[in-house]
C-alpha cells in the first residue's frame, strides 16, 4: 500500500484552536507511540490504558486480557499543524492493522484491540464516517473491526513504557515490529514527519 491508495477523510471536523487530544488503541502501545512521536504537529504522546477501571490500570493486570482495558496512546496535537483526520489516516494506514480482531501480529487478546476512544460527538462522527469510507473503497481486503467508543478515562502507563522504542533501540520487538511502522510512515507520508526525525 502507498499513500496514493489511501483516501483522505471525506468528513472533517470544524476548525479548532488550541491543543487538542485523541486517544487511540492499535496493539502494543510501544509501536503506536513510536509512529506518532515523530509526526509533525504532535506535541506529546503518552502510553496508557483505556476502557477499564483505575484499579486494573496496571500492565501486569491489563496483560491478562480480562480488565476491559486496551493498550492506548493519548496524542496531544496542534490543529494548526496537523488535524484529527490526518492522525486517523496515519492510524489506519501505518500504525496498525485495523482488520484483525483483538490482535496485532503475534500480540493477541482484547488489550490489543483496535479502538478510537472519542472525546466528543464530532470526533465520533468523523471516525465512523472514515471507517465506512475505507470499507466502501475496499482499501483493506477485510472489513475494519475498529471500535469507536466514548473515552471514559485515560490512565497513564508505568514510566518504563513511555518512549519505550526510543529508549530501547536494540530490543528485538522494537527492531522487528515497531521500527518498520516508523519507516512506513517516513516512506508513505514524508511530509508528515518532523524535520530531523
Amino acid at each position: 500500500m502507498n499513500a496514493a491508495d489511501f483516501p483522505e477523510p471525506a468528513l472533517t471536523e470544524a476548525p479548532r484552536t488550541g491543543q487538542q487530544t485523541v486517544v487511540l488503541a492499535g496493539g502494543c502501545f510501544w509501536c503506536t507511540e513510536a509512529v506518532f512521536e515523530i509526526m509533525e504537529g504532535v506535541d506529546d504522546v503518552v502510553s496508557g490504558y483505556a476502557g477499564g477501571t483505575e484499579e486494573t490500570a496496571q500492565y501486569d493486570i491489563v496483560s491478562t486480557g480480562r480488565t476491559g482495558h486496551a493498550e492506548a496512546i493519548l496524542i496531544t496535537y496542534d490543529p494548526q499543524k496537523t488535524s484529527y483526520e490526518e492522525i486517523l489516516k496515519i492510524f489506519f494506514s501505518v500504525a496498525h492493522d485495523p482488520t484483525t480482531l483483538n490482535r496485532q501480529g503475534a500480540d493477541r487478546g482484547p488489550q490489543y484491540r483496535s479502538a478510537i476512544f472519542y472525546a466528543d460527538e464530532e470526533q465520533k462522527k468523523v471516525a465512523e464516517a472514515y471507517i465506512k469510507q475505507l470499507d466502501a473503497a475496499h482499501v483493506f481486503a477485510n472489513p475494519i473491526v475498529t471500535q469507536v467508543v466514548p473515552l471514559e478515562k485515560f490512565y497513564t502507563a508505568e514510566g518504563y513504557h513511555q518512549d519505550y522504542a526510543g529508549r530501547n533501540r536494540s530490543n528485538p520487538y522494537i527492531v522487528h515490529v515497531s521500527d518498520p511502522k516508523v519507516q512506513k510512515l517516513k516512506k508513505m507520508y514524508p511530509g508528515c514527519v518532523r524535520k530531523g526525525k
